[in-house]
């Protein structure tokens, strides 16, 4: 009982920098801002454009974090002078990234699920508790000291709080829901953070425990500083396509890769196709829908399944003029092969009558336009 007195007056009082705090959490919301607008519509793009947007919003949303906890530490008010080790710290910024970017890379090159959500959900959720932590462990002449119901309630909060995030965002990649998931993940950065801090306290050490090159909190203010500019400014740059109207015609100018496709008659538009190792062209009259696969399609008739090299970008482009009709990010159908159409809420799906095809998902996005395509 003696001793537990003693380790109570041993622990330092500690507050928190307001503004600093309101900042922080300013942080979190841009970072995660830019890097969910960074990873929007990838199944549009070619690979690697995907791979550079996956590489960019890692950086962005695991930055963020990192960002976040150290203009928060800035903050951090405690009644003696402490440092802290450049090698911890840079290791608790690279593993956020890497973490980040592996919920990514499950979310963008894997068939997305509820599984892959919850999945990518507790791995970010993970990369803020294990950047806190090790970020943390980078201090010098003053050690955190953890209660048991402090790191719980913060592991519990971070996985809850982001597979909520992510399952938001991903569910249909709207203006809304990246808001909506943005308000989510920042929440959870920034809760998780102090919700730890307040199950931390500290302790003076005399010594410094040297693993890397000791930095002031002067000489971690200028990185921060430094951090947080680019994911500003990242996201100004991402913010400029919320402004661009949507109908905006694509110019030479753009490149020749988004160029308009000339419309043609469905009866004279044949798709290249696959089969046995043998190249095949399907009337486009034929085609009852076109599914995603990869950066390739699926080309679906009533009797028989082709592969085809367009990705869909392409598909959308050479099919729509010829009146097909996109209802998913991974599926464009020809309404004439629908025969009949369900709706369920805010979402439905397209079936193709006695034919042994699989029914194809209408998204929340494309509901509209098929509700008019079909009555």
């Amino acid at each position: 009982m003696r001793c537990g007195i003693v380790r109570r007056m041993d622990f330092l009082d500690f507050g928190h920098n307001q503004w600093l705090v309101a900042i922080s959490f300013v942080v979190a919301l841009v970072a995660g801002a830019t890097g969910l607008s960074l990873t929007r519509d990838l199944s549009e793009k070619s690979l690697s454009q995907r791979r550079l947007a996956v590489a960019l919003g890692a950086i962005a949303l695991g930055g963020g974090i990192w960002s976040m906890h150290f203009v928060a530490m800035l903050g951090l008010k405690l009644p003696i002078l402490f440092y802290y080790d450049a090698a911890i710290t840079l290791a608790s910024a690279l593993i956020a990234i890497l973490m980040v970017a592996l919920a990514l890379v499950l979310l963008h090159f894997t068939e997305r699920s509820r599984e892959i959500i919850i999945a990518a959900g507790a791995i970010v959720g993970s990369g803020i508790l294990a950047m806190h932590y090790v970020g943390m462990a980078g201090m010098q002449l003053c050690k955190p000291v953890y209660t048991l119901p402090g790191v719980l309630g913060s592991s519990v909060l971070a996985i809850v709080l982001c597979i909520l995030a992510i399952g938001i965002a991903y569910n249909e990649r709207s203006n809304r829901t990246i808001v909506i998931g943005t308000v989510c993940f920042g929440v959870a950065v920034f809760s998780v953070h102090f919700l730890a801090m307040a199950g931390t306290n500290f302790v003076a050490l005399d010594n410094i425990r040297e693993f890397g090159p000791v930095i002031s909190n002067e000489v971690m203010a200028v990185g921060v500083i430094l951090s947080s500019f680019v994911i500003f400014g990242a996201f100004l740059w991402v913010g400029t396509t919320y402004l661009v109207p949507a109908n905006v015609p694509t110019t030479e100018a753009e490149g020749s890769e988004n160029a308009a496709v000339p419309e043609q008659p469905a009866a004279t538009l044949r798709i290249p196709c696959e089969r046995d190792g043998g190249k095949v062209f399907v009337a486009a009259p034929d085609v009852v829908f076109v599914r995603a696969d990869g950066h390739y399609t699926q080309v679906y008739t009533l009797t028989e399944k082709y592969f085809c090299v367009w990705p869909i970008t392409e598909a959308v482009k050479r099919l729509e003029p010829t009146g097909f009709l996109r209802v998913h990010r991974s599926y464009i159908v020809n309404p004439r092969r629908v025969v009949g159409f369900e709706r369920t809420k805010d979402k439905g799906q397209c079936t193709f009558g006695e034919a042994d095809l699989p029914p194809v998902p209408v998204s929340r996005s494309n509901l509209k336009a098929a509700l008019t395509a079909f009555g």
